[in-house]
C-alpha cells in the first residue's frame, strides 16, 4: 500500500491529469493573450508595401505576436475582474479545443494569402521569388521573438510586484500601487531619455565611426585642386570620411561629359565636402569650412552651384549630382557636409536634430556668400537630398516662399514623413489629388512626381520659376512612415492607391505601423521606380527645374540612359 492510500489521497492516474494543452500552455501563456495573438499573426501577414525577406517577416510577426498577447492578457483579465467568475471547466476545454483548430486553420490559410500577395508585389517589382525555405524561417523567428518579448515583460512584471509587495508592508496597497506605477513610468521615461540612450549611442557611433574609416574600392585621393582632400585643399583626404571619399571620387570624367555633349570641351566639375573630422569642433564650423572649400575651388566662378544635404553616414545620392554635371558639361560645383556616423534611418530616430542642424549650416554658410555676388554673374543656386538629406535640406528654409526667395531650383527624393514643409504642402494639397501624389496651389511653385515623365507636368498650369520638385513613390515606406500609423489610417491608404500598392493592403491599428517600419528596411533593394530607389527619373526632375539653354527632350532621354547605367553599375 503505497504513502498516499495510507493518508487517504487517491493515487493519481493519467486518466485524471490534464490534457497536454491544458497542463502547460494556461500555466505558461493566458490563453486570452493568445487568442489575440494569433489574430496580431494574421495581420502581421497581410499585405503591404514592399516583398519582404524571411528574416523581416518574422520578426514583424514576433513582434506583432507580442503587442496581441499582451493586448489579450490585460483583455481577459480586466473580463475576469468585471465577471468576477470562472466558465465552467468543460467549456473552457471545448473553448480552447475549438480556438486552437481555428487557430491552426487560419493561420495555414493566412500564409496561403500571404504568399499570393508577396507574389504580386514581386512581379509587380520585378523581385526574386519568395523562397520556400523561408516560410520556415519566418515561422522560427516569429516565435523565438515572440517568447522573447513575452518573457521580459514578464521579469519587468514580476520585478514590479515585488517591489510592490515590499512597499505595502509600509503604506495601504492602493496608494503603494500607484506609487509604483507612478514610479515605473518615471524610470522607463529616464532611462529612455538618459542613461541606456547614452550608452547605446556610445556604442553604436564607436562601432560606426570604424566604418567611416574605411575606404570603398577604387576611391582614392585626388590629384585635381578641384577636388577636396586633392593639392591646395582646406581639408584632409582621410578627414572626408568613407562617403565623403566616395563622393569626391566618383565625379564623371572630363571625357565621360564632352562625350556625352557631343565632343564640346567639358570643364572638370568641382565637388568639396567636409567630413566630421575637417577641421571644425562643431557642425556650424564644419559647415563653414565646407563652404571657404568651395570658394577656394573656384566654385563661385560656375553656372550651378549646388548644395547636396547629406543622409546620416555623410551619403549622397550619386544621380542627384551627376545629373547636373552632366547637364552643364561639368560647369557645375557641388558641396557636401557629413554630420554623423550613423546610417540614415538610426540618425532618424535618434540623432534628427543634427540633421536640422547641419542642413540649415550648409546652406547658410553657402549662401552668405553667394548672396554678396553681382547678380548678373553669380552661379544658380540649387539645394538637393534624398531621404534624411531632404529633411535637413527643408531646415533651412522656413516655407515655399522662402525656397523661391533663396533658390533657383531644389529637388528632394524620398522625403521622410517628418518634412516640414513636405507636410504642409501635402496636409493643404488641392482638393482631389491624392496624398501619394498631391497638386500644391495648382502647380505654380512645387510639384509631385512617382513617375516623372508623367507626373511632373501635371497640372496643366503655368509653372513659375524657381521651381521645387519631390520625386516619392507609392510603395515608399521612408515616405509614409509615422508613428501616426500606430492609431491613425493614413489617407494614402483611403484614398486611390498608388501604382504600385496593392488594393488589397489595409490599414490595421499597430500592425500596420510595424509592417512600414520592416519595410523602410528593405527600401532600397527594389528596382529604380519603387520602394526607396530614385534614380533616372532625376533627370526629369532636373531637366524641368533647371535646363541648360538648348536642353531637348532628346538630352534628358540620354541622360536617362546614362543614370540608368551608372544604377546598374551599384
Amino acid at each position: 500500500m503505497t504513502t498516499d492510500v495510507i493518508h487517504g489521497a487517491p493515487e493519481k492516474t493519467s486518466i485524471d491529469r490534464p490534457p497536454w494543452y491544458r497542463r502547460r500552455l494556461p500555466d505558461r501563456y493566458a490563453f486570452g493573450g493568445l487568442v489575440i495573438a494569433v489574430l496580431f499573426v494574421w495581420l502581421s501577414l497581410t499585405p503591404t508595401l514592399l516583398p519582404r525577406g524571411p528574416f523581416f517577416q518574422g520578426l514583424v510577426t514576433g513582434v506583432s505576436a507580442a503587442v496581441g498577447y499582451g493586448l489579450g492578457f490585460l483583455g481577459s483579465k480586466f473580463v475576469r475582474y468585471l465577471v468576477q467568475r470562472e466558465a465552467p471547466a468543460h467549456a473552457k476545454v471545448v473553448v480552447r479545443r475549438v480556438a486552437m483548430v481555428i487557430g491552426l486553420v487560419g493561420t495555414a490559410a493566412m500564409l496561403v494569402w500571404f504568399g499570393n500577395w508577396q507574389s504580386q508585389l514581386r512581379e509587380i517589382m520585378s523581385a526574386a521569388p519568395f523562397p520556400w525555405t523561408g516560410y520556415l524561417v519566418t515561422v522560427i523567428v516569429a516565435v523565438l521573438v515572440f517568447v522573447l518579448f513575452v518573457a521580459i515583460a514578464r521579469v519587468l512584471l514580476r520585478a514590479v510586484r515585488w517591489v510592490e509587495r515590499k512597499v505595502s508592508r509600509v503604506i495601504p496597497r492602493r496608494v503603494s500601487a500607484t506609487v509604483i506605477g507612478v514610479v515605473v513610468v518615471a524610470l522607463l521615461v529616464a532611462l529612455v531619455n538618459g542613461a541606456v540612450v547614452r550608452v547605446i549611442m556610445t556604442g553604436l557611433n564607436n562601432s560606426f565611426a570604424a566604418v567611416n574609416q574605411e575606404t570603398k574600392a577604387g576611391d582614392e585621393p585626388p590629384t585635381s585642386t578641384l577636388r577636396s582632400g586633392g593639392p591646395e585643399s582646406l581639408v584632409t583626404w582621410d578627414s572626408l570620411g568613407r562617403q565623403g571619399r566616395s563622393f569626391i571620387s566618383r565625379a564623371p570624367t572630363v571625357d565621360e561629359l564632352s562625350a556625352f555633349n557631343g565632343g564640346r570641351p567639358a570643364l572638370e566639375p568641382i565637388r568639396t565636402y567636409a567630413g566630421l573630422a575637417s577641421g571644425g569642433d562643431s557642425i556650424r564650423e564644419n559647415a563653414q569650412v565646407a563652404a571657404d572649400e568651395l570658394e577656394r575651388a573656384g566654385g563661385f566662378d560656375r553656372a550651378v552651384v549646388g548644395v547636396a544635404t547629406t543622409t546620416g553616414t555623410g551619403w549622397i545620392n550619386e544621380s542627384l549630382t551627376s545629373s547636373l554635371e552632366y547637364m552643364y558639361n561639368g560647369d557645375t560645383a557641388m558641396v557636401g557636409l557629413q554630420y554623423s556616423y550613423l546610417p540614415s534611418w538610426l540618425s532618424f530616430l535618434v540623432d534628427k536634430e543634427r540633421a536640422h542642424q547641419a542642413g540649415e549650416a550648409l546652406f547658410d554658410a553657402v549662401y552668405d556668400k553667394w548672396k554678396v555676388l553681382p547678380p548678373e554673374t553669380r552661379p544658380k543656386l540649387v539645394v538637393m537630398g534624398e531621404s534624411l538629406g531632404s529633411f535637413g535640406g527643408e531646415s533651412a528654409f522656413g516655407n515655399v516662399d522662402d525656397v523661391e526667395a533663396r533658390t533657383d531650383g531644389v529637388l528632394f527624393t524620398g522625403p521622410p514623413n517628418a518634412n516640414e514643409i513636405w507636410t504642409d504642402v501635402t496636409t493643404n494639397r488641392d482638393p482631389g489629388s491624392p496624398e501619394w501624389l498631391p497638386i500644391y496651389e495648382e502647380g505654380e511653385t512645387v510639384r509631385f512626381g512617382a513617375r516623372a515623365p508623367e507626373d511632373l507636368p501635371r497640372p496643366d498650369a503655368p509653372w513659375g520659376t524657381p521651381r521645387m520638385v519631390y520625386l516619392q513613390h507609392p510603395s515608399d515606406p521612408i515616405v509614409w512612415w509615422s508613428p501616426e500609423l500606430l492609431l491613425n489610417k493614413p489617407d494614402w491608404l483611403r484614398e486611390d492607391r498608388g501604382y504600385d500598392v496593392l488594393d488589397s493592403t489595409q490599414w490595421f491599428p499597430f500592425v500596420t505601423f510595424l509592417q512600414v517600419a520592416a519595410d523602410m528596411a528593405v527600401s532600397t533593394g527594389v528596382p529604380d521606380g519603387h520602394g526607396h530607389s530614385y534614380v533616372v527619373d532625376i533627370a526629369d526632375a532636373w531637366s524641368a527645374i533647371l535646363p541648360p539653354p538648348g536642353w531637348t527632350p532628346a538630352d534628358n532621354d540620354r541622360l536617362r540612359t546614362v543614370l540608368a547605367e551608372m544604377g546598374a553599375d551599384g
